[in-house]
């Protein structure tokens, strides 16, 4: 055993010898990195001289890094947004271990094999020696980390999400960003109707661009009309930051791409299906949106698309970007 991480994990910032560490397991995607931003920067508020490490897909040091709350990245992730089986972790156990990827059995027991001396996580029957507060299925994913810091005595705004400007510059400025892709089907939108929303925006004299993640590229492609920018296959995490923060608007489903708009206070229209935007959507605010069609939760790993998302027609959309064109900046 030795004094420091697996040498893949990615340092943001130097440690200080004999500092304690405090390790907070999200192994998820951007959205749900941004979305725990809140409870992060309310550990790093509460643990100063903690050196903190998150465990996340090592794609993710960019906002990690953006957060101002991480120091350290300690690589880790699993398929279809499950526990990872191992954490490569080679130092002394933790000083505080963190579960803020789920409330059960497969999250606790890996942090727990680590024996950090205090593990903070929500309770489950299954782990009975976990003590912390009950899990509530109907609540906001931000606001759900910050309750659970609040249960052990950490204040935790659940508001606070908001990243600093981007320090490169935009490849597109004032540009509506199309994102057609997300992490499942059933998260999205047909491509024909982001398609008929580019051309009906262009026509009305504004910039597009639509963007997509690896593996992306002939969705993009297929939405993407003539005359307008297309970055398909991901962007880098700094240019993809400078993207959003100086767009016109972003129009996406429910993905990352969103509440990165939300962290920058780009006006935004959100497209929700099998997932209600109470539990995942944008804070309150005009300069966002989030269209919905309620009825029974769906499925969001499915491999259709959400019934609930198909009923979003294409001038629904353009009207809540219109209605957003009002909103001071």
């Amino acid at each position: 055993m030795t004094g420091a991480c697996h040498p893949t994990a990615l340092t943001l910032t130097h440690r200080t010898p004999g500092q304690p560490r405090l390790l907070v397991l999200r192994a998820l995607g951007l959205g749900d990195l941004l979305a725990g931003v809140p409870a992060l920067r309310a550990l790093r508020r509460a643990h100063p001289a903690h050196e903190i490490v998150l465990a996340a897909p090592e794609d993710l040091a960019g906002p990690a890094a953006a957060s101002h709350a991480v120091d350290t990245l300690l690589p880790a992730s699993a398929p279809h947004r499950a526990v990872p089986h191992a954490l490569p972790w080679a130092a002394e156990p933790p000083d505080v271990a963190v579960d803020l990827h789920g409330n059960g059995p497969p999250s606790h027991r890996l942090l727990a094999a680590l024996r950090p001396r205090l593990l903070l996580a929500f309770a489950h029957p299954g782990t009975p020696d976990v003590t912390g507060p009950p899990w509530r299925p109907d609540e906001h994913e931000r606001d759900r980390w910050c309750r659970m810091l609040r249960f052990y005595g950490i204040p935790a705004d659940p508001t606070d999400l908001a990243l600093d400007p981007p320090v490169v510059p935009s490849p597109a400025p004032g540009a509506v960003v199309l994102h057609p892709g997300a992490g499942s089907a059933a998260r999205r939108w047909p491509a024909a109707r982001y398609a008929d929303v580019a051309r009906r925006l262009m026509d009305h004299g504004r910039a597009v661009v639509v963007t997509g993640g690896p593996g992306e590229e002939d969705l993009v492609a297929e939405v993407t009309p003539r005359g307008a920018r297309a970055f398909p296959g991901g962007l880098p995490f700094p240019v993809l930051s400078a993207l959003v923060a100086s767009a016109r608007a972003v129009v996406s489903g429910d993905t990352g791409i969103a509440h990165l708009a939300v962290a920058h206070g780009t006006p935004s229209v959100t497209l929700f299906g099998p997932v209600a935007p109470s539990l995942w959507g944008p804070p309150p605010s005009p300069r966002h949106r989030a269209l919905w069609h309620p009825g029974p939760p769906g499925d969001p790993h499915a491999a259709q698309p959400d019934a609930r998302l198909l009923r979003i027609a294409v001038d629904e959309v353009l009207d809540a970007l219109a209605g957003l064109e009002a909103v001071p900046a």
